[in-house]
């Protein structure tokens, strides 16, 4: 009896004894192997391999896109991010290229320890097979063609008497390109780069199934005949199933989800006890959800094999497919209907699943015609699902926590920027007081100018760009998300003031005061005039003519911003901001003498790139048109006939009506501080030297608004 059951013991930890050694041996190999002088060798076409990022291991390649350098492409080891064990217990470690649409451009196998393909049929096929990922989308979904089937373009062919193996290998790499995808290529929504959301355990209701399928904690979809027909319509096989023409109002499909790891779901639909055994199961970070199904068009097919991944089913969250394996457990539903199929499936820890957020589950319908080699068409009934929030403690995305950060430590610098808004902002609703000394607007306007230049703009790097608008809309038209902004709080806060005083005094508050190029440009101006430089006085005609310009620019840009970005990227160079604000000058080559011819043009013609070439300030005289009031004071006499505001005004944007062009003006506020001068304002003039109004005669011009 002892020699017995000391043969036993023996034989129950062998195997475990077995299990773990092969676990040790593979730690060695839990970590990537390539240097990023090894990845130089397997692109030799990129102009440069960067290094290995920390946050995400990952090698962004780097090539030339015309005439501008992009990371076109990220290469990355699948055991840094998802190192699932093989059947020796160790994981497939296999070099991914994925490039900025999710298309697999390369794909080999640097490591592996599968017992079919060290002594049984060899590596030959395993290389075969990996080749098939090249050129397919990660958004497509990608199976094993299973036995004898020929594999279509969304299924891979498989391994004859490896097929686990492989399906491993497949998992392996879905979920680590999947991690790749939502990080660096932005196929996820907004705020999407944070761990997944945590089952709170504590949250249970004792609820009944059709309490849980009224609620939606249990997605369902019932499909008749004629719908699933429908579906094919057009197609190839478009009544091929005699029973669904026979009778179209009968049940084709009825679908169940639930999502078992919540304990409201998991223990009210399987009980206490086996909820618990289930959830033990599981390894930390996996999910469980269970599928069941009624009428003809099930999801476990003839080919279907326990503990195996289901070739009719397709999980997907944000567009991308996340690859379930069958649990190989008997269920029961107490107080469901009769199920015709009811099954149990695990989805991995590394395929980056978040409950919380919304997934669907696909049931692929597929009907096929001919008989030797027949034509399959697929399509799909879906099911939706989205839980409530209050089954989960959702984290804060590593994203938010990065925007957060940067907004923290730029608190100085962002309340001193408030303090100038408000100071400003004061300072134009109280513009008569703030005119009625010419000493006290000069010194104001110049510490002000002083301040843009020297703190917004070379300090604090605040200046607005027309990258500010041609970047956005280049990711809204790409389908990615706008949280980049967030990361530049100084830029943000400078963008919401103007928009803001867009609405109130139009696009003058930042040309004329808040934008740091305006400002060196108006302080090379004031000194070309101090230096007597002669002063180009520009026609009106040409003046409006030149101003035209800056507008064709505005289009080009946003026109390639949404249709050609690399294009967009040289266009934006008409700015020089970037050379003489970012960089403070320190460029070379053409962007230099750029810059410098800008503000040369400025020394002969006051602010002649604010007023001929900006785009931005075409941009924002545009969005002024939103502005409600003419808060420039006028006289009836201005225009009519007195010019003595028009010929003073610096930028040309005094109508000779009289009107102000509220799209050219700059609102330095010195029209303003003449109205209201008894010593300048004519009509002021005549009236203190006669003692009452006095009618000034001359030719009548036309107002314009």
């Amino acid at each position: 009896m002892a020699r017995t059951s000391v043969r036993r013991c023996a034989t129950q930890l062998l195997p475990r004894l077995a299990a773990l050694a092969a676990l040790l041996l593979a730690l060695p190999a839990a970590a990537g192997v390539l240097t990023q002088a090894d990845l130089r060798a397997f692109f030799p076409d990129a102009i440069r391999i960067e290094a290995k990022e920390e946050a995400l291991p990952v090698w962004p390649i780097v090539k030339l896109d015309g005439p501008t350098e992009k990371v076109m492409a990220y290469a990355f080891e699948s055991i840094d991010l998802a190192p699932i064990p093989g059947f020796a217990g160790s994981p497939f470690n296999l070099l991914i290229a994925i490039d900025r649409d999710g298309h697999f451009i390369d794909l080999r196998v640097l490591s592996q320890h599968e017992p079919v393909f060290v002594d049984g049929l060899g590596v030959e096929p395993l290389l075969r097979f990996v080749e098939q990922y090249k050129g397919r989308r990660l958004q497509q979904p990608i199976r094993i063609a299973h036995g004898a089937r020929r594999a279509g373009s969304d299924e891979l062919d498989g391994i004859t008497k490896a097929t686990a193996s492989v399906r491993i290998l497949n998992e392996s790499v879905l979920a680590a390109a999947l991690q790749v995808a939502r990080a660096r290529l932005g196929f996820a929504p907004a705020g999407a780069a944070r761990e997944a959301a945590r089952v709170r355990d504590g949250v249970f209701e004792p609820l009944d199934w059709p309490v849980l399928v009224a609620r939606g904690d249990v997605a369902h979809l019932a499909a008749s005949n004629a719908e699933v027909e429908r579906l094919f319509a057009g197609s190839a096989v478009e009544g091929a199933d005699a029973a669904a023409l026979a009778r179209p109002d009968d049940a084709a499909s009825e679908l169940w989800l639930a999502y078992l790891n919540v304990p409201t779901v998991g223990r009210n639909l399987l009980g206490e006890a086996r909820w618990r055994q289930l959830m033990a199961r599981l390894e930390p970070g996996q999910h469980a959800l269970l599928v069941a199904s009624a009428g003809r068009l099930g999801f476990i097919g003839d080919d279907f094999v326990r503990g195996g991944v289901p070739e009719r089913l397709a999980l997907r969250q944000n567009g991308l497919p996340i690859e379930l394996r069958d649990l190989d457990v008997d269920l029961a539903v107490a107080g469901a209907p009769a199920f015709a199929e009811l099954a149990a499936f695990r989805v991995a820890a590394q395929a980056g699943f978040d409950p919380a957020r919304p997934w669907q589950l696909a049931l692929r319908v597929e009907r096929q015609k001919g008989i030797v080699w027949p034509e399959r068409v697929a399509r799909e009934l879906v099911v939706e699902q989205r839980l409530p929030e209050r089954f989960f403690d959702i984290p804060e995305s590593a994203e938010t926590r990065a925007w957060k950060a940067v907004w923290q430590n730029r608190a100085a610098d962002l309340a001193a920027l408030g303090a100038l808004f408000a100071l400003l902002a004061a300072a134009l609703f109280a513009q008569r007081r703030l005119v009625a000394r010419p000493q006290r607007l000069a010194a104001f306007r110049w510490a002000v100018l002083a301040a843009t230049l020297g703190f917004v703009g070379w300090h604090a790097q605040g200046q607005l760009s027309i990258v500010n608008l041609s970047g956005p809309l280049t990711a809204l038209v790409q389908g990615r998300d706008l949280g980049f902004v967030l990361y530049d709080p100084v830029t943000l806060a400078v963008a919401g003031f103007t928009v803001l005083t867009l609405l109130v005094w139009g696009r003058g508050t930042f040309c004329g005061w808040l934008c740091p190029f305006g400002a060196l440009q108006e302080f090379v101006g004031k000194a070309a005039q101090a230096l007597r430089v002669p002063q180009w006085k520009v026609p009106a005609r040409l003046d409006r003519a030149l101003g035209r310009i800056k507008y064709a620019l505005l289009v080009a840009i946003l026109a390639a911003a949404a249709f050609a970005p690399a294009l967009a990227d040289r266009l934006v160079e008409a700015e020089p901001f970037k050379t003489a604000i970012t960089l403070g000058f320190d460029r070379a080559g053409p962007a230099l003498w750029y810059a410098l011819a800008t503000l040369a043009l400025g020394a002969f013609a006051y602010k002649g790139y604010c007023r001929w070439i900006c785009p931005l300030g075409a941009a924002l005289a545009v969005l002024a048109r939103t502005r409600r009031w003419q808060w420039l004071p006028r006289r009836a006499e201005c225009g009519q006939p007195c010019q003595r505001c028009r010929h003073a005004c610096a930028y040309n944007a005094i109508e000779e009506s009289g009107a102000i062009r509220y799209a050219d003006c700059f609102q330095c506020l010195d029209c303003v501080a003449i109205h209201d001068d008894r010593q300048r304002c004519v009509p002021l003039i005549l009236m203190d030297r006669h003692g009452h109004p006095v009618p000034l005669h001359g030719r009548r011009v036309r107002r314009e608004a």
